[in-house]
């Protein structure tokens, strides 16, 4: 999965006339930039007043994390139990609160509301950082880059391999996400589904022409030895960097940032990522 996932940057990054990942993204600061602000919050919150969220988790014994079923960042094994790179990230980081990690799959349009009203305590689940997510959310630095990519079926692709190819054809995108944003932007036709595997179902049925989705998700799930070998990627509509959002003002911001870099310095950010073949996604710390 690693050559794979290094080929849809790189196919991604071409279209849009980047030379490096994470270089040029509309809506973030490069992976080179990400590095040099280890030590403040990645985000564009005015508030002051610190949210006292650290002990209000360590009291109750669990951070519970906002999510969604998205292969590889977070999705069930065959036991039922939330695995994938955010998911292990997620209870490494429980553990070193002295906390459980609890997941509760929420309605990705409805994650800034599930965070404001106390229903979760963050939201880890291949969040792009854009400037609506900042402005509604602490964030963390940024530690994984991403794209968009635009998947159709293989016996089609050849015809689809330029935006200006694809401006006839209906797309199916995860409502709320950074997919359907980029339809927008690029003025795209598409219906709006609940999650990114529905996007995918959508296309395999034959009732989509397309999916926009996160090329990490098209790394695990698309082409060959995947479940779905009959599709394929083909236009890159952008670059993009994840983080984790916290209530505004929160003091898990600080304590995410200090995870994140120990664990990018001690190794264990690029043993699990190796896990899930996202090893050359990670941004450094």
């Amino acid at each position: 999965m690693r050559k794979k996932l290094a080929a849809l940057f790189m196919a991604s990054f071409m279209c849009l006339g980047l030379v490096a990942c994470g270089g040029g993204s509309k809506e973030a600061d490069s992976a080179d930039d990400s590095t040099n602000v280890a030590e403040s919050p990645s985000t564009d919150s005015s508030s002051s007043e610190v949210v006292a969220d650290k002990a209000k988790v360590q009291e109750k014994g669990k951070i519970v994390i906002g999510i969604t079923d998205f292969e590889p960042m977070d999705y069930k094994d065959a036991d039922g139990k939330w695995i994938g790179f955010d998911a292990d990230m997620a209870n490494a980081f429980a553990e070193s609160l002295g906390v459980e990690a609890e997941f509760v799959e929420i309605e990705w349009d409805n994650k800034v509301l599930e965070l404001s009203s106390g229903n979760i305590d963050c939201v880890w689940n291949g969040m792009t950082l854009t400037d609506e997510v900042k402005s509604s959310m602490d964030c963390s630095n940024p530690y994984c880059n991403n794209a968009q990519i635009v998947i159709v079926p293989s016996d089609k692709a050849d015809q689809y391999q330029t935006i200006d190819s694809i401006k006839d054809l209906n797309f199916a995108v995860e409502v709320g996400s950074a997919g359907e944003a980029e339809a927008k932007a690029n003025e795209l036709k598409y219906t709006s589904v609940s999650n990114q595997a529905s996007a995918l179902m959508e296309v395999a049925a034959g009732t989509a022409d397309g999916a926009i989705i996160d090329s990490l998700m098209a790394a695990a799930m698309v082409g060959e030895g995947t479940s779905y070998e009959n599709l394929t990627y083909t236009v890159g509509l952008n670059s993009e960097e994840y983080g984790v959002g916290f209530r505004q003002g929160s003091d898990l911001v600080a304590e995410m940032n200090t995870f994140l870099k120990t664990s990018y310095d001690d190794g264990s950010m690029e043993k699990i990522a190796e896990n899930y073949g996202v090893q050359a996604a990670i941004i450094a710390q």
